[in-house]
């Protein structure tokens, strides 16, 4: 296929059951799914190698008009096709249930239904394994229970697929099948993923029908159920309440972990290579997942990345990475996939990121800011947590001088970045909060002094006195994005003139199109080659700082044109290319929709004091 003919990201859809993801094309294909977790080797792939990759598609061979939505208040896709002969329905999920978190169904379910007339479909399952390295051995199996079934064996992986419908062996690794849905009726196809030791010694337990209609009514219902506990009525309730559901997929519900986003290597610039793998947890993206999702009264997603972070670490500050695998893993080495020629030819393919041995000192930071919330809602650090949280305060107080990474990974010469630095003074300040809110035994006065010691470097060497602004490095004046999130820890107050010129400075210098970049990657070197799009989440930032400096209107003409770079489904990517008008990066992307639900809440928070 040519590279061009590829659907725009903005054509997929998101499913997960909070172990699993899968992108769904607007022609009902999924062409993106990763089982038995988000990071695993992909099982249908032509995202990222239309040939070779792997799909799943259910749509009609005939001409036809396509809508889609997600069940209210769930993830639970649904694609209405419109032939001239009628229209049908396909509900698409991972299936839920309670007890889920141990004992998930690993079933991805697709079901048919009609509403009006009669509609054809061609049904194509083209499963390959490890990113399309293996075609898979389908083989065709039959029990007086439940007729005929498929079972499809590469490697490592497996495949049970049962249907209600006609489904045929195309050859030894695909099938092919076609329905013709009256309305009033429901057909069913369900792909669950299995060891192949367990299909090869010809055991399945395979699902009957009513089985099936029972697993998705189970699931509309985990999905209402977890949706309820939540609480915002603001003027953009709607976005930031598909953002809550997007992010609760991408948590990881074994381990607590959260993953920044579901693909790998869908790139920032077209055909270059700021490609990277997103599927692992990113201690900063998720701390500002949780801050989100607790926002709108989803806390136990907190607590849970809480206590990964610690079991992870081994309650050892030392041993605290910038990312780790969503089980916990620390070894995330990057390598290239050579094989896959990548979203519209875009290379390298990914997997592993490099960034796992990056210095990234806000982590510090950013953990403290978790604690300190924690302790907001009522909780108490015991002893040993307590112990683990004084660890990185200490090494905040002992690295703040050393340069890094900063918090866009720049692969670049370390700088003095001044978020990182701000992030360690927001470690001491919250720590020594802490200590004397709990009555803990702390070198106060050693983490008093190194506070003052960052505010006064950064209010010396990171602020341009000429400008009155604050810069993005020690002896780097230029505009940073990551300079609209210093208010986020009371560093300096939003309404500060240092932090209104700070804003207008970064607006002024990074906007693009009404939209912001992180920074001016052209104008000193990021080590890497290429040109990427806006960053989304740094509009929605922008939003944020807008709405608490009281520039309502200012904030509110920012979020619009930020979000209206979702796609239908309020569906968002990491980047935005504003000339072609199309998403760049991995999807949906974590960073995006919590910072969407931040400027949500901020906007609402604002107009309420404000009668506005």
């Amino acid at each position: 296929m040519d590279k061009h003919n590829y659907p725009a990201i903005s054509d997929y859809g998101y499913i997960s059951d909070c172990h699993s993801s899968a992108l769904i094309s607007k022609s009902g294909s999924i062409d993106w799914c990763c089982m038995p977790r988000v990071d695993s080797r992909s099982c249908f792939g032509r995202l990222l190698g239309w040939e070779q990759g792997g799909y799943c598609q259910i749509a009609p061979p005939e001409p036809h008009e396509v809508s889609r939505r997600y069940l209210p208040q769930t993830l639970i896709l649904e694609t209405t096709f419109r032939t001239s002969e009628g229209e049908a329905r396909l509900l698409d999920c991972f299936t839920l249930r309670e007890g889920g978190k141990q004992h998930p169904h690993r079933q991805i379910l697709r079901v048919l239904e009609g509403l009006k007339g009669q509609v054809s479909f061609r049904v194509d399952i083209a499963p390959r394994f490890d990113y399309g390295a293996i075609k898979p051995w389908i083989q065709r199996r039959h029990n007086n229970h439940s007729g005929d079934y498929y079972i499809v064996i590469g490697g490592s992986d497996g495949l049970l697929i049962s249907n209600d419908f006609r489904l045929e062996m195309k050859d030894r690794h695909n099938l092919q099948g076609a329905c013709h849905i009256k309305e009033g009726q429901r057909v069913h196809l369900s792909l669950l993923y299995r060891r192949p030791e367990s299909l090869d010694e010809g055991w399945a337990n395979i699902p009957t029908i009513e089985t099936l209609d029972q697993r998705l009514e189970e699931t509309i219902k985990w999905w209402h159920a977890w949706f309820s506990q939540g609480e915002f009525n603001g003027p953009h309730a709607e976005q930031a309440q598909r953002s809550a559901l997007v992010l609760k997929g991408l948590c990881n519900a074994p381990t607590g972990a959260i993953a920044a986003a579901s693909t790998t290597s869908l790139p920032e610039a077209p055909g270059g290579e700021r490609n990277w793998d997103y599927r692992f947890t990113w201690i900063r993206d998720s701390t500002f997942t949780v801050r989100s999702l607790a926002d709108l009264g989803y806390i136990k997603e907190a607590d849970g990345f809480r206590r990964f972070i610690e079991r992870t670490a081994a309650g050892c500050a030392d041993e605290v990475q910038i990312l780790f695998g969503v089980g916990g893993e620390r070894r995330l080495h990057e390598f290239e996939i050579k094989e896959l020629p990548g979203y519209r030819g875009a290379k390298p393919v990914r997997q592993g990121n490099a960034a796992e041995k990056q210095i990234q000192l806000d982590v510090y930071g950013e953990l403290l800011e978790l604690a300190w919330r924690w302790r907001q809602r009522g909780q108490t650090p015991d002893e040993d947590y307590w112990e683990f949280l004084a660890g990185l305060v200490n090494a905040a107080g002992e690295r703040w001088k050393e340069p890094d990474q900063g918090l866009w990974e720049m692969r670049g010469e370390p700088r003095h970045f001044v978020h990182s630095k701000v992030m360690c003074w927001a470690a001491l300040d919250r720590g020594i909060k802490l200590a004397a809110d709990l009555d803990n035994h702390a070198p106060l006065e050693w983490w008093k002094q190194e506070r003052k010691a960052v505010r006064q470097a950064v209010e010396e060497k990171g602020y341009d006195f000429q400008r009155g602004i604050f810069i993005q490095a020690f002896d780097h004046v230029e505009m940073d994005a990551g300079l609209l999130l210093l208010p986020v820890v009371g560093f300096v107050d939003y309404q500060d003139e240092r932090m209104i010129r700070t804003t207008n400075a970064v607006w002024r210098d990074l906007e693009q199109e009404g939209l912001l970049r992180r920074y001016r990657a052209e104008s000193h070197d990021d080590g890497l080659q290429g040109k990427e799009g806006v960053f989304l989440a740094c509009s929605f930032w922008l939003a944020e700082c807008l709405a608490y400096q009281g520039r309502l209107e200012e904030a509110r003409e920012v979020f619009t044109q930020a979000a209206a770079t979702g796609n239908d489904l309020g569906l968002y990517s990491e980047e935005y290319d504003t000339e072609k008008k199309e998403m760049l990066g991995n999807f949906p992307q974590g960073l995006t929709h919590l910072s969407l639900i931040a400027a949500a809440v901020a906007l609402s928070k604002v107009a309420e004091v404000g009668g506005n």
